[in-house]
């Protein structure tokens, strides 16, 4: 018998522009055994510009490198009649019926200094420059481990505008651990362990093919201080108006992205949760830490988390204070936010 697959019963499509070049014409039919989709790429990008397909079948997802895609895709460049063609057969040796067909496309990539966004999660992200700064207790009122005050040089890299939410975990885990469900999608997830959000990152990682890490408590520092300015919060000197804390959070989470941001337009670095990174804890590392691109040290029984939360006095919610737990320990005050590697 003829192996055949009913497609296109219901195709829906979305088109997620990152950077200045556009997708117009999008279209797809059935030749063969494949099936093609077919677009115009406008934009002036001599080098090319990034196209990145996922098709979702009946609720479920699959990326571009779960699927055999040739043709226009990855590095293309601008042009009329551009064509990405799928050996469905080859991926669904018995024939595949679908009658609910979502084809996203991604248009560019975390690139040249301009804000992002996640096509899974929505997760958006802003570009923090590279420079140098003093890290550690500048007032003068700190504990011994953010001492000695040193100076520090991180490359630019994509911070995560806002903590990772409770929607957006579910987005890509399938369930929600946090305590203040009630809080909302729009809420910081939490009661997260280190090891669950490495999890993450590698589902992510599958779903997106980007790659999706946690920041360095050096990057953490440099962002949060709105590029390392001397500040004694993530972006200023007035707690109450960067972060939720003890004094005003009511003894809860709340929605990402309400209070000022920082300089560099970052919500939420001092506060509402605390944030996973990615070094090792150790309390005499800054005396020997190097001066470019630290990544802390090489081992260790306890990971670093910054930024204090809901709970926290005024003290733990400084910009320098450094706090740390056990790779599996989770708690209703811990959450993370994400860095993502210019593509």
């Amino acid at each position: 018998m003829k192996r055949v697959f009913i497609l296109f019963l219901m195709l829906f499509f979305i088109v997620i522009g990152l950077n200045a070049a556009e997708v117009k014409n999008l279209k797809a039919y059935q030749q063969g055994g494949r099936a093609v989709f077919e677009y115009d790429l406008e934009g002036d990008s001599a080098e090319g510009v990034d196209i990145t397909i996922e098709v979702n079948i009946n609720g479920k997802t699959y990326t571009q490198d779960d699927l055999s895609l040739e043709g226009d895709i990855k590095k293309v460049k601008p042009g009329k009649n551009k064509k990405v063609y799928w050996n469905v057969l080859k991926d669904f040796p018995k024939g595949l019926v679908a009658d609910n067909i979502l084809l996203t496309l991604v248009v560019g990539g975390c690139k040249n200094g301009k804000e992002c966004k996640d096509p899974i999660t929505g997760m958006e992200f802003v570009y923090v420059p590279g420079g140098c700064f003093q890290m550690g207790d500048t007032f003068g009122d700190g504990e011994s481990d953010e001492e000695p005050v040193h100076e520090v040089c991180v490359d630019g890299f994509y911070m995560g505008k806002y903590e990772v939410t409770q929607g957006q975990w579910e987005k890509v885990m399938g369930n929600n651990p946090s305590y203040f469900k009630s809080c909302g999608d729009d809420c910081p997830v939490e009661r997260v362990s280190w090891n669950d959000v490495q999890n993450f990152i590698n589902k992510l990682k599958r779903q997106t093919g980007k790659n999706y890490r946690l920041p360095t408590e050096a990057e953490w520092e440099y962002a949060c201080r709105s590029g390392g300015k001397k500040e004694k919060y993530c972006g200023g000197d007035n707690i109450d108006a960067v972060a939720w804390y003890y004094d005003n959070s009511g003894g809860k989470t709340h929605p990402v992205g309400q209070k000022q941001p920082n300089g560099l337009g970052i919500y939420d670095m001092s506060g509402n949760v605390y944030e996973w990174v990615q070094d090792w804890y150790d309390s005499s590392y800054y005396r020997s830490s190097p001066k470019n691109n630290p990544t802390g040290p090489s081992s260790g029984s306890s990971r670093v988390k910054r930024g204090g939360s809901w709970l926290n006095l005024p003290r733990l919610v400084r910009a320098s204070y450094r706090n740390y737990g056990t790779p599996g320990s989770r708690d209703n005050y811990i959450g993370f936010r994400l860095v993502v590697e210019d593509n």
